[in-house]
């Protein structure tokens, strides 16, 4: 290395504690005891959680054994639909992880580690799917019913060059390992970086993000296709990866703000997350419910205006009672009403406000998942027996995933630093300020 790149090289690997023009207020700021939890914090609530998460799913499982035919199904798609709703936060936080490397964005400096902290749960999540196919495989497929009863249908033969069981076991591995690599990559140059003070780092990530980016959209879209639509073999959407991103984007960021809304509140990163970024985050809230609102509007469009019945079957399921109930309740929850609150700059500045938002938008991504799963546990049937009778299988079985996943969550947050303290951009998400 020649004299002078390596003295750009010590000058940009300068710590976050080096006395610059921002020395005094960064120390002070990055102060151990507001970036660090006690020793031990959060040990007793995510044991609590794990405990009733446990419970819930127990629940679950047991309810739908006691409810007749389609009532393992019924359990099974449940636990379904917690476990997509917690990969949807998690590969959300994955893509802002990705996004922010690749543009180099300098706000986001002190909240980049939750988004690390949340993606690197993603193996957990990919035990989960991983059972939930070994249930559905003992029981008989009842939720991905093309490799069971339906396997000799002619429009599954269409399709047998990709739905086949022994490719469709290897694709949801190599999903969760591509998600598990890219996540604990960029983890790893973070953590690095807060170790060595290595500006250089930073250029690694962002590089990261070029092409990590790419084989996450793809992964991601081939894994919804896979792990959503494929549970009606019949239907089909070349838009369905695009609205699983769309949800996953808009819960990423309302765990996000929900995970930093929790620590200021106990005291922590006072200083280092403020109301400008509260403000961002809740433009990027808004910015993903018109984004979902548009990708689903023009999926509903285009499959109503082609009317082919493999398509339009899905929809008219969902618009016949009861479940006609979830999908007026998703155009005016996960939209309308999220839409005109967000568009209001003090909404998103006020702490409480924007975490009523998140937490409301985490719910309506879990209802967004109910819809599409637990109608297709009767994809194919003359008549739905069901309905939604035992929805309080639903509800302890949702949450009881959900409660795990959180349980993680607070574990992970808590056995680390709370901010990257060295990372390249920290003294713009000091001086971060919004003008627009």
């Amino acid at each position: 290395m020649s004299s002078a790149s390596s003295h750009m090289h010590g000058s940009l690997g300068a710590s976050a504690h080096d006395h610059d023009h921002h020395g005094p207020d960064r120390a002070h700021l990055l102060r151990e005891e507001n970036i660090t939890l006690a020793p031990g914090a959060g040990r007793g609530i995510s044991t609590a959680l794990l405990g009733a998460g446990a419970i819930g799913i127990a629940a679950a499982i047991i309810g739908g054994t006691m409810m007749g035919p389609h009532g393992k199904a019924h359990a099974l798609a449940t636990l379904h639909v917690g476990v997509m709703t917690c990969l949807a936060m998690a590969l959300g936080c994955l893509f802002y992880s990705l996004l922010f490397a690749l543009v180099r964005a300098g706000w986001h400096g002190t909240i980049k580690r939750q988004f690390e902290n949340v993606a690197m749960l993603v193996p957990f999540i990919g035990v989960g799917i991983i059972g939930i196919l070994i249930a559905d495989l003992f029981l008989g497929h009842p939720l991905f019913s093309w490799m069971g009863e339906y396997k000799d249908d002619f429009l599954l033969r269409e399709k047998a060059s990709w739905l086949n069981p022994g490719f469709f076991y290897v694709r949801i591995i190599g999903y969760v390992l591509i998600w598990t690599f890219l996540a604990r990559r960029m983890s790893r140059l973070s953590q690095e970086q807060d170790r060595t003070g290595d500006r250089w780092l930073s250029a690694q990530a962002g590089g990261t993000g070029a092409w990590g980016m790419l084989i996450f959209a793809l992964s991601l879209a081939f894994g919804s296709f896979d792990l959503l639509m494929s549970t009606d073999f019949r239907f089909f959407s070349t838009m369905w990866g695009v609205y699983y991103f769309a949800g996953a984007a808009y819960s990423g960021i309302a765990l996000t703000i929900l995970i930093t809304a929790t620590l200021k509140r106990k005291g922590k990163l006072d200083g280092l997350v403020t109301a400008e970024h509260y403000h961002d985050m809740g433009k990027f809230l808004l910015t993903f419910t018109v984004f979902w609102a548009y990708i689903a509007f023009s999926q509903y469009f285009l499959i109503w205006y082609s009317n082919m019945p493999e398509e339009t079957s899905f929809y008219v399921a969902r618009k016949l009672p009861p479940w006609d109930k979830v999908f007026f309740f998703l155009a005016f929850g996960h939209f309308l009403v999220p839409f005109i609150i967000l568009l209001f700059r003090p909404i998103k500045k006020n702490l409480n406000t924007i975490s009523l938002m998140a937490i409301w938008a985490i719910l309506v991504e879990v209802v967004d998942m109910f819809w599409i799963v637990r109608p297709m546990v009767y994809a194919g049937d003359a008549h739905d027996t069901m309905g939604m009778s035992g929805l309080w299988i639903d509800f302890v079985g949702i949450a009881g995933v959900l409660a795990v996943f959180a349980a993680l969550v607070v574990r992970k947050v808590c056995s680390g630093r709370l901010v990257a303290i060295n990372d390249p951009y920290m003294h713009e998400a000091l001086e971060h300020k919004n003008y627009v």
